[in-house]
């Protein structure tokens, strides 16, 4: 299956995960599992959330910013995968001057 994100409507969740300004992602939603390509604008950011029942696998595309996880706090690039799994809890930061784009696999578990 091919899932071509430039031909899926992009979806605006404003303070998505209580984080800050909005995310934009072309999502594929399967019923169970989610697959998508995000986009986070300079000073946007994914709030803290915790993975109950899935994991999350996330590969930034373009730009640059930031992830805290468990506490911690790490740079991210374009080319970086970041994983969290089961029962993990993280957020995603773009603390740059450009926009960070990512794609994302979260499978229900």
């Amino acid at each position: 299956m091919i899932i071509d994100f430039e031909t899926m409507d992009v979806t605006i969740l404003p303070e998505f995960k209580g984080g800050e300004k909005e995310f934009a992602a072309n999502m594929f939603f399967d019923g169970t599992n989610r697959i998508f390509k995000g986009r986070l604008i300079p000073g946007a950011s994914i709030g803290m959330h915790t993975h109950d029942d899935s994991c999350e696998v996330i590969f930034i595309l373009e730009g640059c910013g930031s992830i805290l996880e468990e506490g911690v706090k790490k740079a991210v690039q374009a080319g970086d995968c970041l994983y969290c799994p089961k029962g993990g809890t993280h957020s995603l930061i773009n603390d740059s001057d450009a926009d960070l784009i990512f794609c994302a696999v979260v499978p229900q578990q």
